[in-house]
Order: C-alpha cells, then structure tokens, then sequence
C-alpha cells in the first residue's frame, strides 16, 4: 500500500514501512525504513538541525539546516553540497534534481529497455525530479514482500548527455550496522564476509561482465546484535545479471548511505535529446526479527514475484544428468542404459550434457555448431528423446548458446561474431563470447536452439555460460540486454520447459536469471561439506527452490573428499534434486539406498523445495505447517562427544507432534579392521571376504523415535549419543566425519 498523508509519503509491505517526503528545497528525505509504522508518525523523524554543522555548503544562507550533505536522503546528486557517494554522474558535470510532481499507481510501471522486473500484486510510487537538461523519474514499486526501486533518466535538453554512473537505489538510514556480502570464485561460491561499517566505503562489485561468482549482487545490512531470530535485518538485491555495483558508508551525523546498480566500472552511455536510459530494479526489505525474517521475505518474494508463472509452486522433476558419468565419451546405447538404471532408480529425468553437436569430442571444439554429432547419435536428438520418453522419462538438454569454439563452422563462416575491442581477443576455456550486441547474432542463437527444442520433447534446457569477459567494456549493459533478448524470445513461447541457469556453477545466480527459469545450478562443487556453504549462504537471499543440487560420487572432483551416500542425499534434499554419477559402477547397495532416497524425497517434494526454510544451529530445516524436516550436518567428528539436542523452530507450542529418524543405512566396511574384533573369525580388513561383506551387508544407525510437545521440541529434544569408543550400538549415531541425520517431525492427527 502507498499513501500520501501531510506530505509524508507512506510505503507498506507485510510487517516493514518506508516514509518519505518532499523537503521545501524539492529534495527526497528518507524518514523511516524499518518497522511497521503509522504515515502520520513521519514528523517523528524529520531531522532537526539547529544552528548546523561546521564546514557545511548550504542551499540557502539564511538556513542553517539546508545542508544535503547531513539530510537523510532517497536520492542525491552531485556537485550541490551533499560530499557523500552520488548516485548519479554525468561525467564531471554537477546534477541539481528538484522533485517538480508525483503520482501513485496501482500496479507497476512497465520497462521499455527489456530488463527482466519483479511481477505481481503491487502499488508504485512515481516521483518526477527535473533540472536544466534533463528529466529524473523515481520509481518505488511495493510489493507484499519488498520495495523495488529504479531510476530512469531522460535527457530533455539540446546536446548529447554522457552518463558515466547511474544507480538504481541510494538511500540513507541512520544507526551503527554491518554489512554482509557473498564472494568466493568457481567452486568456492557464496562465502559470508561481514564488516561493520564506518566512515570508509565498503565496496561490494563484479566487473567480469556477469553478476558473478565472485561477489553476488544480493547483500545484507544489519545491526550488530543481530541474530538468527531477533534483530533488525535489511534485505539487499539486483534483478540483473551484469555488472553491478554495491556500497555502504557511514557519515559524520550517524547516516548509512546504500546504494546499489550497475557497475560504474567503464561504464558509459551517450543520451542523445530525447533518449532514456532505464537502471534495473533493486529490491530492498526488512525484518526485526532477524536474518531469518528477512530470508523468509526474500524467498516469499522470489517465489511470488520473480520465478515465471508457470512454475511457481510447481514441484520440479528428479534428474539424472549424464556429464560426470560419460563426460565427452558417449554414444546412444550407453545414454539409454545409463537411463534405464536412472529410471529403476526413480529419476524422472533424463539430461543430456555437453558433446551432442558438432565435432564436440572435447571443450577445444564445436562450440556455436548445432548439427547433431550422427557418430555419437545416429538417430539424432529426436531419436534419443523418443527412446528415453518411451521408458517414462522427460528428456532435457544442455546448451552453451554465448559462446564459440575458433574450431567451428560458426567461427569460420563469422569470425566478426567475436566479441572484441582493439587487441587480439583472449580465450577462456578455449572460447570467445558471441557478440550479443549484434542483431544478427542474436537472431542464429534463436532459431537455432528454437529449432533443436522444437524437434523434440524436450522440457528441460541447461543454459551454461563458461567463462568471464574481458572485452566488454562500456558494451557490458548492452550484452546482458541481448541476452534477456535471446532468453526472452526462446523461453516465453516454451513456459512448460523447465530452465536451468548455469554459469560455471553460480557464476550467474541472480534474480535476473531466476525471471526466466525457476532454478539455477549453484556451483560446479558437489562435495555436500562444501554445499552447506554454498546452499547455507544461497539461504539468505534465495529460496531453496532456486537450487540445482545434486548427489555426485565420492572422492569428490573438487575436493577428494569422500563423504556418506546418505549426506550427499541429505544435503541434495534441500534443493532440486538430481543426480550426476557414473551409475554403471555403483555397487547393488548404494543403488539400494539411492532408490530409497528418491521415494523419500518423493514422498516429501513439495516440503523440501516450497517449505518455510530456516537455519538451523548445527543444520536446516523446510515446514509446510503440519510436517517438518530437519538436517543435523557435521563435519569432523572428535573423541568422547557430549550429547547434543535438536531444536525445531516454529511449531505450534500446544500441539503433540511425532518424531522419527530417516532411516540410514551403515557400510561395514567403514569399521575397517575394527570387524575383526568382533567377528568369529580373523578377517582381513583390506581382504575379499570384508571387500564382498562392504557391498552387500548394512548395519542399521541411529533409530530414534519421540512424541512430544511442540514446546518440547522448540525447547531442544535429546538426540542419540554419537560414536564414543566403545563399539557399534543400533541406538547411536555411528557415522564418521562428514556425517549427518534427517529428522522427520509431524504434528498428531494432521
């Protein structure tokens, strides 16, 4: 809801408000953005002055408080007294926006530049600001969830305009506060750093020409006694999946300015008169009780107003994916026997990886080429997908549309295709980018993936992306707009595939992905020690319906680690589930307990992937309401464990609920020569006998079942003791490092 009351505009979502107002020197004050309160409590806030502060430039010498540069301020410009970060740059030319009117819209304000925007229920604010040349329009789009903010600047007088920084919010709120930003790399995405922030600028930013593994565009504000489930907490993120730029400063009078947009970083436009330019939307909330209460916003509002329409709350397939099981190496009789194990398995979907077109026998080749490979697929991709459709599975497929191989007909025939600038082009991963600039670049990747979806039933589409640009420059703004072109006019008229954004993992997981397909591969590490990290920090910001996750085999490519089977399921749960391993070598009991985890997670789909998720101490837990499912994860074990207790959030105090374990499953090979103290005859621990015992004998772990109240549970029920030292007990949690237990708790009578 929007109102205006006293001159106090009065924005209001589910549980937050924001107050603004016009000022008599046509500036936007920000008075409130926090708690839910009253229109009318805005006089509350206004900053009172007095005799000022020392070295101030004022708008009016006969006003003391006519100094921008202490104003808590919505918007600023440069050059006029405010010394603080600006948001807006015309290239060393001073901008002085006065507000000149405004009016309040039911719905939203469509873009015209083709950048993705949030959809739904919602009210917006539109502020006109105006000075010599040129016209600013604010927008404030409030949704249940969230307020979503952009800036689009006309230039309305007679000579070029060159726009050198232009964000999409700025706003200044006043208190001490730290802030949180995801960085890492490939492999290593989504790792939390918080800083306090003070007088020097924290700076959160990806120049790689995508929102980035290396700095995710969504970032968190809170005060520093913040906590899981209490505290005051400000949400953070970019509906773009370029280039973008995040900071946070703290001035003199106590005011933090945030600001978020693309990435000023060679960044350049030319406005001639008349033209525009539109900032993608930012979207900012709040919460007072804590990280968790804002995470809950922020999955609620990606959900309902950001994943397409079509797949909101639309429970995704189980996959199989084929690319750590044949890599490059594979024909279609070894495809259709890895699919007729992955369908006894229950995988409900097939997905054929990279090397089905072109000379694509390794990364060096094929690229941009879309002639089936006949060597490998005689009968082609229709052929395939007839077969494996035939066995009761969906069929999908992989594409890496962006970029070219020099070893390719496409590059032979196109070689000014390439993006470039002046120096001889860079290779990365044996790949140049296409120039999604050009028209005529967009238009073959159109109808060229249109014409492979369209021969086939095909309902699944990996998107991968692998590798950084290094010749965008001032081009980076018009890439991504042709990219949301090519996703646009493949997938609008195809709702029913289900796209999956990949980008060397998560180097493109952004809110600008998600408008076009409903999930997103969150890293190219499957080890589940490395996903808590992943998925755990993906947590603050995205649902866990937006993530691919899958149970890979162990020693892990990325680590050498080697962790249980049931981990690697127990981590994979709390996503979109899939697998990716050779199933022609597993042994008959992991198979055994892979199809156990599939009807699990079957049985429990719509909870994992579209339950309330919360973070746990030691692990997570989804709730739809009448049935929970809670995760313990550890990492290494140690010597002589205390006991420990389970803590599950949110259930209703005077309710009775039931409490069992998942049942898992232990190898006796883990005991290793331990076996031989109690087996009846000397083994050898690294012989046949104990090798065939390790592929067909279990033991079973850490059964436990309790009926308790909800109080009891939110209070911390006593878990089974874990291994001590003393020998194997069904009645105790036996697993070794990297291991985990899933607690399944439903209330009585529901």
């Amino acid at each position: 809801m929007i109102e205006l009351k006293n001159g106090v505009f009065g924005l209001h979502g589910e549980g937050f408000s924001c107050l603004l107002r016009i000022n008599k020197y046509g500036l936007l004050e920000l008075l409130h953005f926090g708690e839910a309160l009253s229109t009318e409590d805005g006089e509350a806030f206004l900053c009172r002055p007095g005799i000022g502060w020392g070295s101030s430039v004022l708008m009016d010498e006969n006003d003391a408080g006519s100094c921008a540069d202490a104003m808590p301020l919505a918007w600023s410009g440069s050059g006029r007294g405010d010394f603080r970060e600006s948001p807006l740059e015309f290239g060393g030319i001073s901008t002085d926006f006065r507000c000149s009117h405004s009016k309040i819209i039911n719905g939203p304000v469509l873009m015209k530049s083709g950048i993705p925007q949030a959809k739904g229920d919602c009210d917006t604010l539109e502020m006109v600001f105006t000075e010599a040349n040129a016209e600013l329009r604010l927008y404030f789009t409030v949704f249940r969830d969230a307020i979503v903010r952009r800036a689009v600047l006309g230039n309305t007088g007679k000579e070029n305009i060159v726009l050198k920084k232009f964000m999409s919010s700025m706003l200044d709120i006043h208190g001490d506060f730290e802030m949180s930003t995801f960085d890492g790399g490939w492999i290593a995405e989504m790792r939390k750093h918080t800083a306090p922030v003070s007088e020097n600028r924290i700076v959160s930013e990806s120049t790689t020409g995508a929102s980035s593994n290396r700095h995710n565009p969504g970032f968190i504000i809170s005060e520093p006694d913040a906590a899981e489930d209490s505290g005051r907490v400000y949400g953070f993120n970019l509906i773009y999946s370029g280039n973008h730029y995040a900071s946070a400063q703290k001035s003199l009078q106590g005011f933090v300015r945030i600001m978020q947009g693309i990435s000023p970083s060679e960044f350049s436009k030319e406005l001639a008169p008349g033209e525009i330019f539109e900032t993608p939307e930012a979207v900012m909330t709040f919460s007072d009780k804590g990280f968790s209460g804002t995470s809950e916003k922020m999955h609620r509002f990606v959900t309902e107003n950001i994943i397409p329409e079509h797949w909101r709350n639309r429970p995704r397939p189980i996959l199989y994916n084929d690319w750590e099981g044949c890599m490059f190496d594979f024909n279609e009789a070894k495809l259709l026997n890895l699919a007729k194990e992955a369908k006894k398995l229950g995988c409900e979907l097939f997905v054929l990886d990279d090397g089905w077109f072109g000379k694509r026998d390794s990364d060096k080749a094929g690229l941009g080429d879309y002639s089936i490979n006949k060597r490998k697929l005689p009968n082609g991709i229709s052929g395939l997908a007839k077969k494996i459709n035939a066995m009761g599975m969906e069929f999908g497929l992989w594409f890496e549309p962006e970029s070219v191989n020099e070893d390719s007909d496409l590059y032979r025939a196109h070689p000014d295709w390439i993006l470039r600038d002046e120096f001889p082009p860079l290779k990365g991963r044996n790949q140049f980018l296409l120039d999604l600039t050009k028209p005529e670049v967009r238009d073959y990747i159109v109808e060229n993936v249109s014409a492979v979806l369209d021969s086939a039933k095909i309902t699944y589409v990996k998107w991968d992306m692998n590798r950084h640009s290094t010749a965008l420059g001032a081009k980076a703004h018009d890439y991504i707009l042709g990219l949301y072109d090519i996703l646009r006019r493949i997938f609008e008229p195809r709702p029913e595939i289900l796209l999956e954004s990949c980008s060397s993992g998560g180097n493109r997981f952004d809110l600008g992905m998600l408008c076009f397909g409903p999930q997103i591969w969150c890293s190219d590490d499957t080890d589940p020690i490395e996903r808590l990290t992943i998925q755990g920090n993906l947590s603050y910001l995205y649902p866990q319906s937006a993530f691919g996750a899958h149970v890979s085999a162990a020693p892990h490519a990325q680590t050498l680690r080697n962790t249980p089977l049931c981990t690697r399921g127990n981590v994979s749960f709390f996503g979109c589930l899939g697998y990716e391993l050779d199933l022609r070598h597993l042994p008959g009991i992991e198979k055994k307990q892979i199809a156990e985890q599939i009807a699990f997670y079957k049985n429990y789909r719509e909870v994992f992937q579209f339950g309330k998720f919360r973070r746990l101490k030691n692990g997570w837990q989804v709730s739809d309401g009448k049935t929970t499912l809670a995760a313990v994860f550890r990492k290494l074990v140690h010597a002589a464990p205390g006991y420990e207790t389970l803590r599950i959030k949110d259930l209703d105090k005077t309710a009775i609920y039931n409490m069992k374990t998942y049942e898992q499953k232990l190898r006796i090979g883990q005991f290793g020569s331990l076996v031989k103290h109690v087996a009846p005859v000397d083994l050898d621990p690294n012989g046949f006998v104990l090798r065939i015992a390790d592929r067909h004998i279990t033991l079973p772990d850490g059964k436990q079942e309790i009926r308790a109240s909800g109080a009891a549970f939110s209070a911390g029920i006593m878990l089974l003791p874990l291994f001590r030292g003393t020998g194997y007990d069904q009645n105790q949690r036996t697993l070794t490092d990297f291991g985990s237990e899933l607690y399944i708790i439903e209330e009585e009578g529901k």
